[in-house]
């Protein structure tokens, strides 16, 4: 089974190295790398990427800027295989990475969703737990070794609070194609992606083998949208849908939790101070709406 790694880029030169010289040295061979350049404008990335003699690799540049959302839909069209993972160009995969994920899918074929352990690191690369990561270890489902989860328990946890690391989840490519990334969400669309799959009956196989390192820093697409209050629009347009879902689905917690979203509402009062310190009262606004909204 060939793991397809495809990995959206726009971002900085020494991550991308990174990123990729990870996925160089796993253990195991069985893997596929494309780069999806959304027309970065320094072409120094794009061809170091091309220039690399390993016929696994390969690099493709849009005609277009086609933005986050449009280049994940534009990674899932080019996948060949049956599971991928669409890695952060920030991130970085730990040797056993492919390895892990593939012995996980062998021993649980039905997963849909693959979720092994994660470690955060910051800007520089070194391993930090920030309050977001904090919260997420103490929402995530507690136990040991690989254990699965489905229907309205994993709606409500993902719903509480988001504790998937997303470029580091292995998909399955039929799910990628027919649920996709939606229009309008740029922040929030791997929870809107999970929600999806839920929904209609799939299951999460969480791991706690650690393989994959998860940067987090303040260039990052969440983090710039935090202070002005974007994210936190698409979050309440989400958790409205999902409420509305779960409760036509008969999951009465799950529908509570997306309306409470109390994780999403603390998230955008932590934000409050960055708004102010910006003097950008229609950020403060919009991040007080979220914290108060029904």
């Amino acid at each position: 089974m060939t793991i397809d790694i495809m990995m959206p880029f726009y971002g900085r030169f020494d991550h991308l190295r990174e990123a990729v010289g990870s996925v160089l040295a796993q253990t195991d061979p069985d893997w596929r790398l494309v780069v999806i350049d959304d027309v970065y404008p320094d072409p120094a990335p794009g061809a170091w990427v091309a220039a690399i003699d390993d016929p696994r690799v390969s690099y493709r540049r849009n005609a277009v800027n086609l933005g986050v959302g449009g280049n994940f839909r534009e990674c899932v069209r080019l996948i060949e295989h049956e599971r991928a993972v669409l890695m952060g160009c920030d991130d970085r995969m730990h040797p056993g990475y492919v390895a892990t994920v593939r012995g996980l899918v062998a021993e649980h074929p039905e997963a849909a969703i693959v979720q092994p352990g994660v470690e955060v690191i910051d800007a520089e690369g070194a391993v930090h737990i920030p309050l977001a990561d904090r919260v997420k270890g103490l929402i995530r489902f507690g136990g040991t070794g690989p254990r699965e989860f489905s229907g309205e328990r994993l709606a409500t946890s993902l719903l509480t609070g988001n504790w998937a690391y997303f470029p580091s989840v292995l998909w399955r490519a039929e799910d990628l194609r027919r649920y996709g990334f939606r229009e309008g969400f740029e922040v929030v669309q791997d929870l809107a992606l999970m929600l999806d799959i839920v929904f209609d009956g799939g299951s999460m196989l969480l791991d706690d083998t650690v393989c994959f390192s998860y940067r987090r820093h303040a260039a990052s697409v969440s983090a710039v949208t935090g202070p002005d209050g974007a994210k936190f629009a698409e979050e309440r347009a989400l958790f409205a849908e999902a409420a509305a879902r779960a409760k036509a689905a008969g999951w009465p917690r799950a529908a509570r939790a997306a309306r409470a979203h109390l994780t999403s509402r603390l998230n955008a009062l932590s934000e409050l101070p960055a708004a102010l310190r910006a003097h950008d009262p229609a950020g403060r606004k919009a991040l007080l709406r979220h914290v108060v909204s029904r």
